[in-house]
């Protein structure tokens, strides 16, 4: 498509080296070309490409972060099995806790940033490679003070290929949420004795 197309861009990255440094080396590119909005969704048509324009409407019209949430009312994920609703939505429930953020689905990979503020996260320090990343991103765009909004979504279960996710991917997203939290435990009792 990109031969054919001068609007599509291919990123080619030769080894695999998880969602997270992928999502920065997306990032850079879309910066580098001048993106406006920046989206990022999966492309296996689990996240409905129709909402994509209520998602960078929802930039256009002033959000720094517009997040196809499946945790809103509206949104749904009727596809999956209830073990996999109860691990996402209590995945969910406790980022959220212990981070003090205030986003029903901080682990959602459908999302449209506005470019000045994407560029304001730092994204390329961030220190999860999996799953992790989005809870992390969402994290440093409430501690930034940007305006987030989530948009309903019915996320569909892909009907090809296989999910990547695996036991080191999920270790490593709660050991960093926990840590997030501990740190912003320790900081709030660091404050209350000043």
């Amino acid at each position: 498509m990109a031969q054919e197309d001068p609007g599509v861009s291919v990123l080619h990255r030769p080894a695999r080296e998880g969602l997270g440094p992928a999502y920065v080396a997306g990032f850079d590119r879309a910066l580098e070309d001048g993106a406006g909005i920046v989206v990022e969704m999966d492309a296996d048509l689990s996240h409905p490409p129709e909402a994509l324009p209520e998602l960078v409407g929802a930039v256009e019209r002033g959000a720094d972060l517009a997040i196809g949430s499946r945790y809103v009312p509206g949104g749904s994920t009727p596809d999956w099995p209830w073990h996999r609703r109860l691990v996402s939505r209590g995945g969910n429930l406790y980022a959220r806790t212990l981070l003090g953020v205030h986003v029903r689905d901080v682990t959602a990979g459908f999302r449209a940033y506005r470019a000045s503020a994407l560029a304001r996260l730092d994204y390329a320090t961030t220190q999860a490679s999996g799953y992790g990343f989005q809870v992390e991103m969402t994290l440093r765009a409430a501690r930034a003070g940007l305006e987030i909004v989530e948009i309903p979504i019915v996320f569909r279960d892909r009907t090809l290929g296989t999910s990547k996710m695996n036991g080191a991917i999920v270790v490593e997203a709660m050991w960093l949420v926990t840590r997030w939290g501990l740190e912003r435990l320790f900081a709030r009792v660091r404050s209350a004795r000043s």
